[in-house]
């Protein structure tokens, strides 16, 4: 739609150019001309109405020193790749790093600044990084989990802010929508209708994790990806289950019943079964009213800010809050709550079978 100083230029430029026409056909009556101003007049409002830039990547940047909201929590890229990933093997822990020095994604660049991460993902942890990560030193370990999760965690963002996004637009009798809603256990039933109160509350418990968080929280769970849970089922946060489906630990508490630790089929799907218990979870409740009131003010959604409303994820109470909080500033992890997607084509990493 035209914005009322362009209708006016566009209204105006018709006017003349009737005028034109009206006094040229008196000296050269020629059925053609019309068509000729029409066109004139067309090719000038489409001049004047500028098309909307698409976002990118580089657009998810957070500016330096800025107190608000970050960038890549509020937009995904308008350019961001649709085909499936490409797959790389991967035979050493060698080829690994020089594959990630091939992305720019190493130690210099992120000391530059550069928050831009490459779109990973792998099928599983094997048993040989359960010897291998207690053979090379520990921050090159903390490197290699930390590198390889995160594009996990920003996937599994963007995608519930995609959600956010037909959430916010779509007709409360839209089936997507309706589905959200059960997903997010906001209805009961992929039939019903929703209301404007329960749209807003879908957006409450519809929104992203920060990196900071879901990686200090998956590197406690799992042991930095060395626990047997995680290497059998991809358990990268200790998430139980009552179905007598899950791995059952050593110890078991019978006080607790038929439990087990959740077990899923990739390490994209442990992070996204983690998102969607802490959006859902009533357990949970204080993190989300507290992340909906950062947004609400537009204010940093920070892992340092959230991990204070954990005190129900562990038995452990404060001392895990203490813990999450301290692993978050040792490894400066509150950079990569700065971090955004590249735009380049997905890469699925497949490595040497043990």
């Amino acid at each position: 739609m035209l914005k009322k100083p362009q209708t006016l230029i566009a209204l105006t430029l018709i006017a003349i150019a009737l005028i034109l026409y009206a006094a040229n056909s008196q000296f050269n009556p020629d059925s053609s001309q019309p068509v000729i101003i029409q066109q004139t007049v067309q090719d000038t409002i489409q001049d004047t109405v500028k098309p909307t830039a698409k976002t990118v990547a580089a657009d998810l940047a957070t500016p330096v020193d800025s107190d608000a909201t970050q960038t890549s929590f509020i937009k995904v890229s308008d350019k961001r790749p649709t085909k499936a990933p490409k797959d790389i093997r991967i035979n050493s822990l060698d080829e690994l790093m020089a594959l990630f020095n091939s992305l720019n994604y190493n130690t210099q660049s992120w000391q530059q600044g550069n928050r831009e991460v490459p779109r990973l993902t792998f099928e599983s942890v094997s048993e040989r990084w359960q010897k291998t990560s207690n053979q090379i030193p520990v921050q090159q370990k903390k490197m290699v989990f930390f590198r390889l999760l995160a594009p996990l965690i920003l996937v599994a963002n963007e995608n519930i802010l995609l959600e956010r996004r037909l959430i916010e637009t779509a007709p409360l009798d839209d089936v997507v929508l309706q589905r959200i809603a059960l997903k997010y256990k906001i209805t009961q039933d992929a039939e019903t209708l929703l209301t404007e109160a329960q749209r807003q509350t879908l957006l409450q418990e519809v929104d992203i994790m920060p990196p900071s968080l879901v990686l200090a929280q998956a590197a406690e769970e799992s042991g930095w990806a060395t626990s047997r849970f995680t290497v059998e089922g991809n358990a990268f946060f200790g998430q139980w289950d009552f179905s007598g489906k899950g791995m059952i630990p050593k110890q078991q508490r019978k006080e607790l019943g038929n439990y087990g630790l959740a077990r899923f089929d990739t390490p994209q799907a442990s992070v996204e079964g983690y998102m969607l218990n802490l959006n859902t979870n009533n357990a949970y409740k204080k993190l989300r009213k507290l992340r909906a009131s950062l947004r609400a003010v537009n204010k940093p959604i920070t892992g340092l800010e959230l991990a204070g409303t954990l005190d129900k994820y562990s038995e452990r109470g404060q001392a895990y809050i203490d813990g999450i909080r301290e692993m978050i500033r040792y490894n400066k992890l509150d950079q990569v709550d700065e971090a955004y997607l590249s735009d380049a084509a997905p890469l699925h990493l497949i490595p040497r079978p043990d």
